[in-house]
């Protein structure tokens, strides 16, 4: 496995993002956003980024107050600015397709960045919720009495090195299946598993029933959550997708960006104020 190149980003409200690059062939990069309480760090995430590296680039990234990066979780709502600080440096590295590919609570983010921001070529969603506050299983009971709850809050730092943002959503930010149709034209994949113990299947097939075309669903027999349960088979699947989609599509519009191999220090300064 290769080892990454280490970035430190910055987020347009200033927040420090963590972030590894491993350079691929040809012009594509995946964007790879992890679930709630995971890191681009963790050995299934490294096994993830290294079997997506078969068919391109990858920027693994931490979202905000999660491993080493900066800032406090806002569990899906901000941290559509922490891809889109990973994909400008994608597109300052030279590739031209960017792949946003996201587990659990960074599904919905990859989703939420791509019908809000735009600039991805193809968007591949694993087990993400389509709505918020679903509370119909233990596991995610669980994970609200984790968020919502101060102890909570605590107990998850002290085992996960996860920082919550203590107040909660005000507004609150539109639900996946709620922004979903906006994602077209770029090729979106819905990829959720028959035996998800946080989110039933429904969520996939509304997702993917409030997405308009170019749209694929994918039901994963005997498949669990998020990174945890994905097997090499199925990555390197979403791999071959990915380039398939994005080879059938025009490339998105590149945006004036400084040229390839700049510092690996981007956005604004650790004296901006805008830092978090």
């Amino acid at each position: 496995m290769a080892t990454p190149e280490p970035l430190t980003l910055y987020t347009a409200d200033g927040v420090r993002i963590d972030a590894g690059h491993t350079r691929g062939e040809g012009g594509v990069c995946f964007v790879l956003a992890h679930g709630f309480t995971c890191s681009w760090r963790q050995p299934a995430l490294r096994r993830i980024a290294a079997a997506l590296g078969r068919h391109g680039g990858v920027i693994g990234i931490d979202f905000r107050g999660h491993g080493r990066s900066g800032g406090h979780s806002t569990v899906g709502d901000r941290e559509v600015l922490d891809v889109d600080a990973a994909v400008a440096a994608a597109r300052r590295r030279g590739y031209e397709r960017i792949v946003l590919t996201g587990f659990s609570m960074g599904g919905a983010v990859v989703v939420r960045h791509a019908a809000l921001h735009g600039g991805a070529d193809a968007v591949i969603s694993v087990s993400a919720p389509a709505r918020w506050y679903y509370r119909g299983t233990v596991p995610m009971r669980r994970v609200h009495w984790v968020i919502e709850r101060r102890a909570g809050r605590m107990a998850v730092r002290l085992a996960r090195g996860t920082r919550i943002a203590p107040k909660g959503w005000d507004p609150v930010p539109e639900a996946p299946h709620e922004v979903a149709g906006r994602i077209a034209p770029v090729p979106f994949l819905v990829v959720h598993g028959a035996a998800d113990p946080f989110f039933p299947v429904e969520h996939g097939r509304q997702l993917y029933g409030a997405a308009s075309e170019p749209k694929e669903l994918w039901i994963e027999p005997g498949f669990g959550h998020a990174e945890a349960a994905a097997t090499p088979d199925l990555i390197d699947r979403l791999g071959t997708w990915a380039t398939n989609a994005v080879s059938a599509t025009p490339a998105s519009t590149l945006p004036e960006e400084p040229p390839p191999g700049g510092p690996l220090r981007e956005g604004p300064t650790p004296g901006s104020p805008l830092r978090d």
